[in-house]
């Protein structure tokens, strides 16, 4: 199945140009450098708060700046993308990830903060370009096989930092640990300058950034109701990674290493769950069960990762949030694509819109945690708020329109 997509006459990709799996594997590298540092430094909190001195809630700025920043440039990333280019604006927005290379350097927090930071801003950049570069390079039909590894590359580097983190922190410092997973952005930065490139005459990715046109794509029931499900399911997920490793060695009595390989459990599921979401993606024609049956796994294994105290249960419902949270996500990219109405231009603004509206969420959930920890001594009130809006993405099948999807082109 492939999305039916409307591109101007003059911006149809190169579908029979081999140099479009060169672009495509970078575009996969940038985002496997995105899931590789946006976790990584979870499982290492306990560290972070011993060395700098600093509160469970300043410590969790570490993953929540950085969200923040995604968000906020989520929406203008058009924008920016218009102004200054699309190569450009890759190619800078991934060395600014590839700087926490840096980090062993950072003698202080607020230099970590600062790295943090830049990662923030090339992240969401780089997610944002990359709509573009996908409509320039891909035919439709290929469309939905680069959303499904996309994700599996974001989850595949999130899975590897997530575990390696305590381990690697044996043999060498946490800031260095951090610097290595920094490296893979810095070495894939390089190449794309030097290998890179894209379509200048792509005119949709040209059009100026149109904020009424925006609401008028989020006016639509089914962008509404995908972005707003989605956006609590990751709020939640985002609020548990940050601080389950925390949780489980503080109050289950666990090892740092055993709390991480736990949490290390959400993206490993997620990965699995990526791809055979995305082969039910092209297979099945219905659309809602997508999304309730994923929130009720994501509803029941969030509650249960901090309620239950027996380890493997908590493996357990650590796997079902897992599943949960990642099975729908091929489905959630590649419907909006679907839509009759719907074209590339457009297309950027609902992933950038989306960033920011999960971004604001994702910067405050670790922030109430942490919080609800220094102020009552539990996790669990924090963990607790989240979990229940996590139920949302089982409204957003319920309230799906029938007719969300269009057959293939």
């Amino acid at each position: 199945m492939a999305a039916t997509l409307s591109k101007p006459a003059d911006s149809q990709p190169a579908g029979n140009s081999r140099y479009r799996f060169l672009i495509g594997a970078l575009i996969l590298t940038a985002h496997a450098s995105i899931g590789l540092n946006f976790f990584n430094v979870t499982p290492l909190l306990p560290l972070v708060i011993d060395d700098y001195a600093v509160s469970r809630a300043s410590a969790s700025l570490l993953i929540a700046l950085p969200t923040i920043i995604k968000a906020l440039v989520g929406l203008p990333g058009s924008l920016i993308v218009n102004r200054f280019g699309l190569n450009r604006t890759f190619t800078l927005s991934w060395f600014m990830l590839g700087m926490l290379v840096l980090s062993p350097l950072a003698e202080d927090f607020n230099s970590m903060i600062l790295l943090r930071l830049l990662y923030g801003l090339g992240s969401g950049l780089v997610m944002t370009a990359s709509a573009a570069l996908i409509m320039q390079w891909f035919e439709p039909r290929e469309v939905p096989i680069m959303n499904t590894l996309l994700l599996i590359v974001v989850v595949s580097g999130t899975a590897v930092s997530i575990t390696l983190a305590v381990p690697m922190s044996q043999v060498m410092s946490w800031e260095a640990v951090l610097g290595v997973f920094g490296a893979v952005g810095l070495a894939g930065a390089t190449a794309w300058s030097l290998l890179g490139k894209t379509k200048p005459d792509a005119a949709d990715a040209r059009e100026a950034f149109d904020l009424r046109e925006m609401w008028r794509v989020f006016k639509n029931r089914t962008i509404f109701l995908l972005v707003v499900g989605d956006a609590l399911v990751f709020i939640n997920y985002a609020a548990i990674t940050s601080w389950l490793p925390t949780y489980l060695y503080e109050f289950r009595g666990l090892s740092l290493e055993d709390a991480g390989a736990i949490t290390g459990l959400l993206p490993s599921v997620g990965m699995l769950s990526v791809i055979i979401g995305g082969y039910l993606t092209v297979k099945l024609r219905v659309t809602r069960p997508f999304f309730i049956v994923p929130g009720i796994l994501a509803g029941l294994g969030s509650f249960g990762a901090f309620l239950l105290t027996d380890a493997p249960a908590i493996q357990v419902t650590v796997m079902l949030l897992g599943i949960g949270t990642w099975v729908y996500q091929p489905i959630l990219l590649t419907l909006p694509m679907q839509l009759p109405w719907m074209t590339p231009r457009k297309i950027t603004v609902v992933w950038g819109a989306s960033l920011t509206i999960a971004g604001f969420g994702m910067f405050l959930s670790p922030i109430i945690v942490g919080a609800s920890r220094d102020l009552l001594g539990s996790f669990v009130p924090g963990f607790t708020i989240w979990a229940l809006l996590a139920w949302s993405l089982v409204l957003t099948g319920l309230f799906l329109p029938r007719k969300s999807r269009s057959r293939a082109a």
